[in-house]
Order: structure tokens, then C-alpha cells, then sequence
């Protein structure tokens, strides 16, 4: 689990006056012409600068910013007016200041990805009996989730040899939600390492025209602890901080599921449709602590779409497009030195 290194004081930070500034400066509009790389969620109103290997987390709303997710600094509380997102002067030489500093050597990485193919055993998950080359055949989800997961983890495997890529099932074996849970948090990180969930599905529909692939992300509006409470004493500060970290889940969470939206968009063209990035409190997802992401790869109820899920070389596609996606994560999170702080 990741902990925090903070200095004393940041306890005492919190009841400290906080200077007054004018919001006035669209952070849009500066950060590009400052060169820092800006990502916002609109639904959890958080956002990140990043620049130079440093990172700046912030909320429209808190008079604080975490920085390099050590350090907690006091600024006027950024506004989100008229669809646009204003901080102050003084937020900004703040953030250039940072970024103007050395960055540490010892960067963040990600240690760890887990594949979890969804289903299995006596559980089929989503079925269907369609006609694929004049015959037919009965889809059953948990054996495509597998395959694509096999390939995918090929793949991971020879790209990231010194990564623990793991599954949590590579046969047809029934294993619980809660049990696929259990193997994302007992998987164990060296300092400074992080962990990728990634849950692979395939949908159904009473609607035989429903197609396409999306990927499904925690929902902002779903809570949980992410912070060891022992790792701090300080009850107001650990519930501050156990926020921002559910927050930087939230964020890397959303970025997973662009990455590889867009790696799937290219490998499958116009065969099919992306149905988009959305929300849902999934109970995989949502009670493993770490950045995850649930994908569904298309609907075996769509007759067109089955014979595309049947296809040996369009589950090669569709572990590519993941592939990519996650590689594309993966580089961006070690060269910023990762969203995350210390483990």
C-alpha cells in the first residue's frame, strides 16, 4: 500500500489563513502556454498539472494543492464557473515553482498488472447460440474472456519482463468476486511501485442490435478507504488525504480507459462500434485498491458482432488494442514518475 511521507507541518497547515487572490486565470489557457500537461475530470471537479516529472493534484472547492503527493500547499480554492475552470495568479508561480525543481531520481513505476478474465467454471457469464460460417455455435463469455486474457498476458509478459503480470484465472475455473479481489490487494510491490487491475468482459443484450465495446470506470460517487489509517494519526488529515488518493485512482483510472479505448479504436477500425468510457461501481473494481478498469469487448447477442468475438484473429485485435493502451499508460506514468506518491 502506498504511504505518505509528510512533514509536521501539514497538520498545522490546515488552520492557517488562507491568502486572498483573485481567480481569474483559466487554467486551460495558462497551462498550455506554460507548458504543463492539464487533466481534469468534470465529474469529480479534481484535476492534475504535471510538468517536468512533478505533478500538482487539486479540486475545484479545497484551499489546498498536493504536491508530487507529499507536500500539501495552501492557495485560493480554484472555481469551476461557466464551464471553464479559474485559479489564481498565486496557484500558478506556485506550479511554476515546483516544476522548476530537480526531479528524484528514484521514480515511480508500475510493478504490476492484473488481468482478470472474467466469469469461468460454472459460471458462463453472458451466452448466446448464433451462426458463424453457416453453423451453429453457442458463445459463451467466459471462454472468450480468457482467450483475449491469455493473449493479453502474452503479450504484457514479453513486453515487461521485469513486471509481475499476472491472471487471476488461466484455466476455466469459477472463482468468486470477492476471490479476484483478494488476488489484486495480495499482490506485493517494492517501494514505489504501482498496480493495474484490468477486468475483461463481454456483453449481452435482449436488444440482438446493441454492438459495440466501451470500458467502465469506478464512479466518482463511490467512496472507499485507499489509505492504511494506522500509516496516519491526524483523523482530519487522513480523511483529506484518503480523498485526494481516491481521487488519483479515479483520475489514472480514467486515463487507463482512454489509453486503451483508443488502442482498441485502432485496431478494430469500423468492424464495430466504441459505445465510450463510462461510470459504475462494479464489485470487482471497486473494492480493489488501485487503479482498475473493466472492459467490454463487444455483445455475443449481436449476430454480427458474435461471429467477430468467434474470429481467433479478432481476439488477437482486441488483445493488441488492450496492449497498447496499457503500454501507452504505462510509459506516461513512469516517464511523469506515476500520480502517486510513495509506497
Amino acid at each position: 500500500m502506498k504511504k505518505f511521507f509528510l512533514t509536521l507541518l501539514l497538520v498545522s497547515a490546515f488552520s492557517s489563513a488562507v491568502p486572498v487572490f483573485s481567480q481569474n486565470v483559466n487554467i486551460v489557457d495558462a497551462s498550455a502556454k506554460a507548458g504543463m500537461t492539464f487533466y481534469w475530470d468534470s465529474l469529480a471537479l479534481s484535476g492534475i498539472l504535471e510538468k517536468n516529472g512533478h505533478q500538482i493534484a487539486f479540486k475545484a472547492g479545497d484551499n489546498f494543492i498536493l504536491q508530487d503527493y507529499k507536500k500539501i500547499v495552501l492557495v485560493e480554492p480554484p472555481v469551476s464557473r461557466d464551464g471553464n475552470l479559474y485559479v489564481s495568479q498565486d496557484f500558478m508561480n506556485k506550479a511554476e515553482e515546483l516544476f522548476k525543481t530537480e526531479t528524484s531520481e528514484n521514480g515511480f513505476k508500475i510493478g504490476a498488472i492484473l488481468i482478470d478474465p472474467g466469469h469461468g467454471g460454472k459460471d458462463p457469464g453472458a451466452f448466446d447460440t448464433v451462426t458463424v460460417n453457416g453453423k451453429k455455435i453457442t458463445l459463451k463469455e467466459k471462454d472468450i474472456n480468457l482467450a483475449v486474457g491469455k493473449l493479453l498476458y502474452q503479450r504484457l509478459k514479453a513486453a515487461y519482463p521485469e513486471k509481475k503480470i499476472q491472471m487471476t484465472r488461466s484455466t476455466d475455473v469459477f472463482l468468486s468476486l470477492a476471490q479476484r479481489t483478494e488476488i489484486a490487494n495480495a499482490i506485493k510491490l517494492e517501494k514505489n511501485e504501482a498496480i493495474l487491475y484490468v477486468s475483461v468482459h463481454v456483453n449481452a443484450s435482449l436488444d440482438k442490435k446493441a454492438s459495440g465495446y466501451e470500458v467502465w470506470y469506478l464512479s466518482p460517487g463511490y467512496r472507499r478507504n485507499v489509505i492504511d489509517k494506522n500509516s496516519v494519526d491526524d483523523k482530519e488529515l487522513y480523511t483529506v488525504m484518503n480523498s485526494m488518493m481516491e481521487e488519483e485512482y479515479t483520475t489514472e483510472s480514467i486515463l487507463i480507459a482512454k489509453f486503451i479505448m483508443d488502442g482498441l479504436q485502432a485496431q478494430v477500425g469500423s468492424q464495430t462500434s466504441s459505445r465510450g468510457i463510462k461510470a459504475e461501481e462494479w464489485f470487482v473494481v471497486r473494492n480493489s485498491n488501485m487503479p482498475a478498469v473493466l472492459i467490454e469487448l463487444g455483445f455475443v447477442t449481436n449476430q454480427k458482432e458474435a461471429g467477430l468475438l468467434a474470429s481467433d484473429s479478432y481476439k488477437q485485435k482486441l488483445s493488441l488494442g488492450i496492449f497498447n493502451g496499457l503500454a501507452a499508460f504505462v510509459t506516461h506514468f513512469e516517464r511523469s514518475r506515476g500520480f502517486t506518491g510513495a509506497h
